[in-house]
């Protein structure tokens, strides 16, 4: 009976392990495409410079013109299109190398796009944050809110992405924020209209920014005194 037991305790480990390897594996956590690489080259000719400020994400921070909006402050756009957290963690060691002054962290909606379960999200997050204190601890990192979508302008490969989904996120990086000593910034104050969502002549496609969105972003900023 005995033998039984254990028996049926080693079946249901086995089928548990294997139904945690196909969870697992059914994220899909892939980031180092074609596009991310051209990028990492980029940056790695770039003449490094310390205490920079650091715009770090995704299209959303790569297609702003930080350097035309702050030409009197030593900024770099460190932003990936498509990038997810996953990415941000695999290459922000080699941005904490120049100690940079301030990063402003903006990352998360590519991550819903995926499917990527919230609650690993958040645990980068978390890994993020540790990293940059133990690697980099004078260096001033910002979680920036996920954006809204504008729900009536999203394009197709965003519509899985849910207004629910950027709430519960946001919570989180509040939650985080708080734990940490760390400054959040609700982006929602700016650039988001009294529904929630994303103002419509900010944004071409329901989800990226029109040029002008930067603008009232960085204004934003300043007037917070973050910048």
């Amino acid at each position: 009976m005995i033998k039984k037991i254990f028996m049926s305790v080693a079946v249901l480990a086995c089928t548990l392990g294997s139904i945690e390897m196909k969870a697992q594996t059914a994220v899909d956590s892939a980031y180092n495409n074609g596009y991310y690489q051209l990028r990492m080259e980029y940056f790695d000719e770039v003449p490094s410079r310390k205490k920079e400020i650091v715009f770090l994400g995704n299209s959303i921070t790569e297609a702003g013109d930080w350097l035309d909006i702050l030409p009197k402050k030593r900024v770099a756009n460190r932003g990936i299109s498509g990038d997810i957290s996953f990415g941000v963690l695999a290459r922000l060691d080699k941005i904490l190398e120049n100690k940079p002054a301030k990063i402003f962290l903006l990352i998360g909606v590519n991550d819903l796009k995926r499917e990527i379960p919230k609650e690993l999200i958040i645990q980068n997050y978390r890994k993020i944050v540790n990293r940059v204190r133990t690697y980099s601890p004078k260096t001033r990192l910002f979680l920036q809110s996920v954006l809204p979508v504008n729900e009536e302008k999203l394009i197709e490969p965003f519509k899985k992405v849910k207004m629910e989904d950027i709430v519960y996120l946001n919570e989180a990086l509040q939650e985080i924020a708080k734990e940490n000593q760390i400054e959040y910034i609700n982006l929602w104050e700016v650039l988001g209209n009294k529904e929630g969502q994303l103002i419509e002549r900010f944004t071409p496609d329901g989800i990226h920014l029109k040029p002008i969105a930067y603008i009232k972003w960085v204004d934003y900023l300043k007037k917070k005194k973050y910048l």
